[in-house]
């Protein structure tokens, strides 16, 4: 009995250690997650969906999960300011949403696990060195799917427009993705019989010169290519190019916008794939053992209301194919 006595403090302060030590292991499950965004963060169908798959994967935001996020606001020359701030508040791993914000990481870090979303070609732009095994710290979904992806979106033009003989493209030269793709839409343009114009916009504020420069060429149709500062709402190019004649095809993009005709993958889906890369790195995986995902899915969205204001009628062929009508 005597000896139970004398053990017994001794037992109160080891079993008070394990207890401190199990709550101070409970506080480090909190995972901190750095996001770095070519615009804003804020809520928007993308974001919304990576949030909504990352709660049904029981990281709640405040609770299980802190996210601390970078936004770049269009000016892309503050990105690696901004990856630089991310890297040193060491987060448990970064996502960066595309080309630009994921280059500016990767060159921030070599260590700290990257989870991309939203960027066309991994490969071409050197930041994997295989889909299969993309090594390093960085692996993620991937936008498109191998060829010529832009001659499909010209198909669907041609389709739409079989007397149009000539067409503008809206490309941002700061895009990687952009100037790697270059030769595929001027390679589509001439198989098509279009005679493209190739105009580079770099900011929101050159959208209405360049729209100018569309329609004083001959342009009849306008040809979105996939980038952040170009399918900004707040850059108005569907708004723009409508009021000017021009109906405003997009790689993606078009539902919010008012544009036309919207063909790419589905973005808010490959979000939530993007939830699930965060989910296994935050439990113990390497990015290096992770297959970057590509797309298995492409949309096609018409905006008929978009149609009408710019009197052209949808040939029943495509309306047959679309994913979603907007009325």
């Amino acid at each position: 009995m005597r000896r139970f006595l004398a053990t017994g403090p001794v037992l109160l302060v080891v079993l008070l250690a394990f207890a401190s030590a199990a709550t101070a292991q409970a506080v480090r499950k909190v995972a901190h997650v750095g996001m770095l965004c070519p615009n804003s963060c804020a809520p928007a169908p993308v974001t919304n969906a990576l949030s909504d798959e990352l709660r049904k994967l029981g990281w709640l935001e405040g609770t299980t999960i802190v996210i601390e996020r970078k936004e770049a606001g269009g000016r892309f020359d503050r990105l690696p300011a901004l990856a630089a701030d991310l890297v040193r508040s060491k987060p448990d791993l970064i996502v960066a949403f595309t080309p630009q914000p994921v280059r500016a990481v990767k060159e921030a870090t070599s260590e700290i696990p990257i989870v991309m979303l939203f960027v066309a070609d991994p490969l071409g732009l050197g930041l994997a060195s295989s889909l299969a095994h993309p090594g390093g710290n960085l692996t993620g979904v991937a936008t498109l799917a191998g060829g010529n992806f832009v001659g499909k979106a010209f198909d669907i033009i041609r389709e739409l427009l079989p007397q149009a003989k000539r067409l503008a493209a809206f490309f941002n030269p700061s895009n990687e993705v952009h100037r790697l793709g270059l030769r595929d839409a001027l390679s589509a343009a001439a198989t098509l019989g279009f005679q493209l114009d190739v105009i580079e916009v770099r900011k929101a504020e050159e959208v209405p010169g360049a729209i100018a420069t569309a329609k004083s060429g001959g342009a009849e149709a306008l040809y979105v290519g996939g980038d952040p500062i170009l399918n900004s709402p707040t850059s108005r190019v569907s708004e723009l190019a409508v009021q000017a004649g021009l109906p405003p095809i997009y790689l993606a993009g078009a539902r919010e916008g008012g544009g036309l005709i919207s063909y790419g993958p589905d973005y808010p889906a490959l979000a939530r794939r993007g939830a699930h890369y965060i989910d296994r790195i935050l439990k113990g995986a390497k990015p290096a053992d992770l297959p970057i995902e590509q797309p298995t899915k492409f949309l096609l969205t018409i905006n008929l209301k978009t149609a009408k204001s710019l009197g052209i009628e949808i040939p029943p062929s495509l309306l047959a194919r679309a994913d979603e009508v907007i009325e």
